[in-house]
């Protein structure tokens, strides 16, 4: 048994085993290989927003070739601990970091504001590293999380991180996509008509982030 099988049959035994599950996207990323640099290509990292962006709007990743690498469900310390294998081998041109929406929902337990930037940070100063390019997302806006409706003050929370995302991007010549502002409804939620639940996005609300992403590449020279 080659060690994909086996970690994936460990993981099948107990997820903690493969805690950053890095066995979901090990045999797209020996498919598509490295590359030099730039060679242009275009990656999205992230959680469920993400993850369901390429299944409820497959065009815009398959006829744009953009990599989508979110996993349904990961914390930041889970995203950082993949981040060399699923973006920073792929060599990718930019990098789309959305993330800390389900750190806050507690997922993988208790977060902090510092806790969850530092990860973002940590991201984006290994992909400075190795002439990534990086664009830091901010969180979509939620009213509170179905799943986990004993977190408080989520809008809250939302707004400071996002504050920070948006100082670090400027205090390193970053750029900073504000989904939030394209997005936010009644109570700082979500409007009624981008969402399913609150949380996650319908088609509708994927067309505005997908413009909002448009945008950035055009004027970055990656996009018609």
């Amino acid at each position: 048994m080659d060690f994909l099988n086996q970690l994936k049959d460990a993981s099948s035994k107990d997820q903690n085993l493969d805690w950053a599950n890095l066995c979901y996207y090990w045999e797209k990323n020996e498919q598509l290989g490295q590359v030099s640099e730039n060679n242009g290509r275009i990656l999205f990292m992230g959680d469920s927003i993400t993850e369901e962006w390429g299944r409820l709007y497959p065009d815009f990743f398959q006829s744009n070739d953009y990599i989508n690498r979110g996993i349904g469900g990961q914390t930041t310390p889970q995203m950082l601990l993949r981040f060399k294998q699923d973006v920073i081998n792929l060599n990718p041109a930019i990098v789309f970091i959305l993330a800390g929406t389900n750190d806050i929902a507690g997922n993988t337990g208790p977060s902090n504001l510092d806790m969850i930037t530092n990860n973002i940070f940590s991201m984006a100063e290994l992909s400075m590293s190795h002439n990534i390019k990086v664009v830091l997302s901010s969180i979509l806006p939620v009213d509170k999380y179905p799943w986990a409706d004993h977190v408080k003050e989520v809008p809250e929370m939302i707004l400071k991180i996002n504050q920070q995302l948006k100082s670090f991007s400027q205090k390193h010549s970053m750029i900073y996509i504000d989904y939030y502002s394209f997005t936010v409804g009644e109570n700082r939620g979500l409007k009624k008509e981008y969402t399913t639940d609150g949380v996650h996005l319908n088609k509708k609300g994927y067309e505005v982030m997908s413009e909002l992403v448009q945008d950035v590449l055009r004027k970055e020279g990656l996009a018609a």
